[in-house]
């Protein structure tokens, strides 16, 4: 069976479970070696001994995004061991407790614009040099409906999303000119993983598409390839 992204780089976020794992593995199915990152170790492993099952390509790097150089320490050990980066996949993301703004935890507000958006620009920062190496890389990011239209009790996670959009689609537009780096914003809609059990603890999760079903979009926009930025939501 052909695989259709042979030889490619990927470095996805937010591996170790849901629609970073997902997506990880629909890469590595496709020929892609992929840098798995987060902070469960035992759950990066797990995702990778299944690549490995599966025939596929991969390596773990653990890292806390919120540590204030781990970003920084990430992007220089695969520049040591690699010369480009072919994708880039933003799916790591924290959720604060839904509430209403008068009553946002400080600290877990902290956490989110930590996550959500200060290591967003740590990585589009530190990860640029290696992207601008590769023919025509592409940056994937997972965004949230509540970015763009604001939600009672979801502000404090809306609002890192919003700006979480902003740093993509200005870093598409800077780099759009003067190199062949493309970004796309995935709004994955309802989809069952943990962090959507953590906001919707009634909700059946079979009755929400599986994160499989957002992994195989991504894997198709890539293949299909994009020219410009590219924004879309997942139904199904």
């Amino acid at each position: 069976m052909t695989k259709r992204l042979e030889g490619r780089l990927a470095l996805v976020t937010g591996a170790s479970k849901g629609i970073g794992a997902a997506t990880a593995k629909a890469l590595a199915a496709e020929g892609v070696h992929v840098v798995l990152t987060g902070r469960d170790v035992r759950a990066l492993e797990a995702v990778e001994d299944e690549i490995h099952d599966a025939g596929g390509n991969s390596t773990i790097a653990p890292v806390d995004l919120a540590e204030p150089d781990g970003i920084a320490r990430l992007a220089s050990a695969l520049s040591g061991r690699w010369d480009k980066l072919d994708y880039l996949v933003i799916s790591a993301a924290y959720l604060p407790t839904l509430t209403s703004v008068t009553q946002i935890d400080g600290k877990q507000l902290s956490q989110a614009v930590t996550i959500n958006v200060l290591a967003t620009q740590s990585l589009l920062a530190n990860f640029d040099p290696l992207l601008k190496r590769a023919d025509g890389a592409r940056v994937i990011g997972l965004t949230s409906s509540v970015g763009a239209a604001p939600r009672a009790y979801w502000a404090a996670y809306g609002s890192t999303k919003a700006a979480f959009d902003n740093i993509l689609e200005s870093y598409a537009a800077e780099i759009e000119k003067i190199s062949k780096v493309r970004v796309a914003v995935i709004d994955p809609g309802a989809t069952r993983t943990a962090m959507r059990a953590k906001a919707y603890p009634g909700e059946d999760p079979q009755t929400v598409k599986p994160p499989e079903a957002v992994a195989n979009r991504i894997v198709e926009l890539l293949v299909n390839d994009f020219t410009g930025f590219h924004r879309e939501r997942v139904e199904g």
